[in-house]
């Protein structure tokens, strides 16, 4: 077991019942799990809920043993943003009223996620806290420039819950991955490449996935492409700059895949490469090995811990290049530019490359 994280604190007595809230996309979701697991072997009697998104269900359904259960967050402000069908806040808080023994918030500085939280009328409560937030039972202060694990890890604590992992577990059979190397005919080695994320300042340009893409095409690897809709242009632009002789072992697998099916098509992989993006954490969790283009303010919160199997390049951009505006005070620190340049698109393909050679030598 790893040392406890932060101050930490006692069991609560009696916990039968915990509530964990943590909306947000896959890549937060990835965050909580090592606090989820936490929590699962801190109180192995009590059933766990995730208080998240329909995403969080389907992703993790039969894929963890920390989590019993998924509630739909409703659409709240700084909680959840948007939902087609999502429970109004008055439903979800009046069916789920003094149900949890304990409440725990892992979604952000706790503005808006406390006073939400509170609303359900938990026994015990634990969380972070910006300055301006109205406070939990027990509670960490938020500041921004810590590692989101961590973060959760530290909250956690609070409620007498020690890390059992650092890295989010997701599980895989090895049925699964074979089932899709043999569905995309792959009998040698198999690169994933998501070429996206949210912010499309953490965007790599697809032309350097390209590059990518055809040094490993042209040492008779097979390519997947994976990503939602959003991602299609960038993979269209891959493919396109692509000889027509390398396509034929290209995959295009974006915005074809169901969350379900993501994970394993990750497994099945023998390195992604991506952007700071939900599926390169997801792959992290799933244990492929992973090569990240990040911002460097990015890898404080959210880069990989270990280097045997995931690598990390930087972008050293602290301003940005259209306004010279100072991009490192982020979060509510700093009015966020109308900019969306990319941060990371100094990040030579060539380094990427030999670091996806480096793991396939030795992972």
């Amino acid at each position: 077991m790893v040392q406890q994280i932060g101050v930490g604190g006692e069991r609560f007595d009696g916990v039968r019942e915990i509530a964990v809230l943590r909306g947000g996309g896959i890549g937060d979701l990835m965050f909580a799990l090592p606090a989820l697991d936490a929590l699962a072997a801190a109180y192995p009697a009590a059933r766990i809920t995730l208080l998240g998104t329909p995403a969080a269900a389907a992703l993790l359904e039969g894929r963890s043993d920390a989590v019993h259960a998924v509630e739909e967050l409703p659409v709240v402000p700084g909680v959840r943003d948007a939902g087609d069908d999502a429970p109004t806040a008055e439903d979800f808080a009046a069916r789920l009223h003094g149900r949890y023994d304990l409440a725990v918030q892992l979604h952000g500085g706790g503005r808006n996620s406390n006073p939400f939280l509170l609303r359900l009328g938990a026994r015990h409560t634990v969380g972070t806290a910006t300055a301006d937030a109205e406070v939990l039972e027990r509670w960490v202060r938020y500041v921004y420039y810590q590692h989101e694990v961590l973060r959760a890890l530290e909250v956690v604590s609070l409620a007498g819950a020690a890390p059992v992992t650092l890295d989010p577990r997701v599980r895989v059979t090895d049925g699964e991955r074979l089932a899709v190397r043999a569905r995309l005919g792959v009998g040698g080695r198999l690169v994933a490449i998501h070429p996206g994320a949210t912010d499309p300042r953490r965007r790599w340009d697809p032309e350097r996935f390209a590059a990518v893409a055809r040094a490993r095409l042209d040492l008779g690897d097979d390519v997947v492409l994976v990503g939602d809709a959003s991602d299609a242009p960038a993979a269209d632009a891959i493919v396109g700059v692509l000889p027509a002789g390398l396509v034929g072992r290209v995959h295009d697998l974006t915005g074809m895949l169901s969350l379900r099916e993501l994970p394993a098509v990750l497994a099945a992989a023998d390195v992604v490469v991506g952007d700071d993006s939900g599926p390169r954490h997801l792959a992290v969790a799933v244990g492929t090995p992973t090569v990240g283009v990040f911002w460097f303010g990015n890898v404080v919160n959210a880069g990989p811990f270990d280097r045997g199997r995931h690598r990390v390049h930087l972008s050293f951009v602290t301003r940005c290049p259209v306004c010279g505006v100072d991009v490192t005070q982020v979060g509510w620190t700093a009015e966020r530019c109308a900019h969306d340049p990319s941060y990371v698109d100094e990040v030579d393909p060539q380094a990427v490359l030999a670091d996806v050679a480096d793991l396939l030598r030795t992972t």
